[in-house]
């Protein structure tokens, strides 16, 4: 007969809890982008439909060995989440850039549009 994991998990005693929690943890800060994905149960149909553009996009944009930080950001937050980049030195961490949405910027008088990678081949 199976059950479901969660029934068991809640079963088992509160440090075996605790060390499964960590090392689904540490698995899953450690997850390629159609991994992370996975895990958070979107198909790209999904997914695609999140981001508004269609679901071979998604396989591009999962595919990529490079992006823009503008397109992981709205990946991730597609996903529900919030990409924050830290830079590592030995002195310590530095949070370098809170992303925000992309806004119409004003130049000399005139709207400009900034480029939606999203959308990119």
């Amino acid at each position: 007969m199976t059950q479901k994991f969660e029934k068991l998990f809640q079963k088992m005693r509160p440090e075996v809890r605790k060390r499964v929690e960590e090392r689904a943890n540490a698995e899953y800060q450690a997850l390629a982008l159609a991994e992370l994905r996975e895990a958070r149960d979107l198909t790209q149909v999904q997914l695609a439909k999140k981001l508004g553009i269609d679901q071979g996009a998604v396989s591009k944009i999962e595919r990529r060995a490079d992006m823009y930080l503008s397109t992981l950001r709205n990946v991730i937050g597609a996903m529900g989440g919030k990409l924050e980049l830290t830079a590592r030195f030995p002195s310590g961490d530095a949070h370098v850039v809170t992303f925000r949405a992309t806004e119409p910027t004003k130049r000399k008088g005139r709207q400009t549009r900034q480029h939606n990678p999203t959308k990119q081949s």
